[in-house]
């Protein structure tokens, strides 16, 4: 039986920038057909079990054999649908600019194929905003045009008409920082001003995103100087030198959040989300699910982290249990986070400390007799030892037990750390595991920290450079 395909929009880099209805279709998705510009985190947003196919692994990208990769990908959302899975082709920024999209739609009619196209955030139209560069202004430029700079090279004459191009009010480039010098040379013959503002955006609205500008007579130079690459958006027009007075996105400070927490907005800065921690599952339950099958004969559980929370609750499940096995005992939580994801299970903290560390957790239950009493603490595999040791020291009979692995991120990016004003770390596990990745930070950067385990361990690794 055939199912229906999505055509969906991913939005042109951060994982947040697709759109709601986009985000909704994915999570239904048995099968997830994507772009390799897609950011994979918006890939963990797919259902558990959801296959995830990359068409990078289809065929060479920019190849003279692109048309018979382009037929990879098409037979295979014909052949997924035709097994009755839900499909999401995901494109990168909008699926219908640049993306071959008559090609899968031509496909899915021949075949009979219901299908919805869903819009997305467009390349140039992130290149703009995480620029500051409008792409239109009633005085400087009443028309903007898209053009690709890499066409298909199995054509024999281009139809681009670089003469009408070059009278537009605002050009923007597509793919074309591997052919910028040949495009230059064609507006400089068409009659564009040598000294016609042009902006380069690269890996628009990411952490390594960069802008470079300059005019046509120097912006090839400049782009080579400054080693420039793929994903890139170029913006050419009188417009493109606004980009020095409103680009807030190198203008205002930038902070480097090493820490798990979702992005915080309305504070003050350009926040760069990038976890230097992942979580994941153990291999071997047996002796946690263990303690969770007696866990009636504990008098309190302790949460260091939400985590320790999900995974308590989706074991309980699992050995045919649920949160009324928790009706005798108190529960403390370290923090809001963790607190608010106990919530998510129906379970109201009997203790949350004001200061969210262990150390804050320590001084409330210095304020309560827990002498002789039973606690269960679930906690990560690598996770500091202090808070049961503290516990025990007031008296309580501590028995802790791996919930969940804490690993080392992989693909960490190359970054340049010192267009970072500021670098937060919350955890020992993501300081050690920046040290192995960057090594230092920058003596001008400053550095903050959540705890004082995690000032221990900055301390310990030596970090400022």
């Amino acid at each position: 039986m055939k199912n229906k395909v999505y055509l969906v929009g991913a939005g042109p880099g951060k994982p947040d920038l697709i759109t709601v209805r986009g985000l909704n279709i994915l999570k239904e998705a048995d099968v997830v057909i994507y772009d390799y510009l897609v950011d994979r985190r918006l890939l963990k947003e797919a259902k558990e079990g959801a296959e995830l196919i990359c068409c990078d692994k289809l065929g060479k990208r920019y190849s003279d054999g692109f048309l018979i990769h382009q037929e990879k990908i098409n037979d295979l959302i014909v052949k997924k649908a035709k097994e009755g899975k839900k499909v999401v082709r995901l494109k990168n920024g909008d699926s219908s600019i640049f993306s071959r999209l008559s090609q899968e739609l031509d496909i899915l009619v021949k075949n009979k194929i219901e299908f919805e196209i869903v819009p997305g955030v467009t390349a140039a139209s992130g290149a703009s905003c995480f620029s500051g560069i409008p792409l239109t202004d009633r005085r400087f430029a009443s028309s903007c045009i898209f053009v690709t700079g890499h066409e298909d090279p199995t054509k024999i004459k281009s139809s681009l008409d670089w003469n009408k191009i070059s009278g537009c009010g605002t050009i923007v480039l597509y793919m074309a920082v591997e052919n910028l010098e040949t495009i230059v040379s064609k507006l400089l013959e068409a009659g564009k001003d040598k000294d016609t503002p042009v902006a380069i955006i690269q890996d628009v609205s990411l952490i390594t995103q960069k802008s470079l500008t300059g005019t046509l007579k120097d912006i090839v130079r400049k782009a080579k100087l400054a080693k420039i690459s793929p994903p890139t958006i170029v913006i050419i027009g009188e417009l493109a030198r606004r980009e020095n007075k409103f680009n807030w996105f190198k203008k205002n400070k930038r902070i480097l959040f090493t820490g798990l927490s979702q992005e915080r907005f309305f504070i003050r800065g350009n926040y760069f989300h990038l976890p230097l921690i992942k979580i994941e599952p153990l291999n071997d339950y047996r002796e946690f699910d263990k303690f969770l099958k007696n866990i009636k004969n504990f008098d309190w559980i302790v949460f260091a982290s939400r985590y320790g929370v999900e995974y308590f609750f989706k074991r309980l499940r699992m050995i045919n249990s649920d949160s009324r096995v928790l009706a005798n005992i108190k529960i403390a939580a370290i923090g809001n986070s963790t607190k608010n994801r106990l919530l998510d299970f129906g379970i109201l903290a009997d203790l949350v400390p004001k200061k969210e560390s262990s150390e804050g957790l320590i001084a409330e239950f210095k304020k309560i007799d827990i002498k002789d009493k039973k606690v269960f603490l679930p906690r990560s595999d690598i996770s500091d030892k202090g808070l049961s040791k503290a516990l025990k020291e007031l008296g309580a009979k501590v028995t802790t037990s791996f919930a969940y692995r804490n690993v080392m991120p992989k693909d960490l990016p190359d970054l340049d750390l010192s267009n970072f004003d500021e670098i937060m770390f919350t955890s020992p596990s993501g300081v050690r595991n920046f040290k192995k990745r960057y090594k230092k930070v920058p003596r001008k950067i400053k550095i903050r920290h959540i705890g004082n385990i995690t000032l221990k361990e900055i301390k310990r690794c030596r970090l400022q450079g």
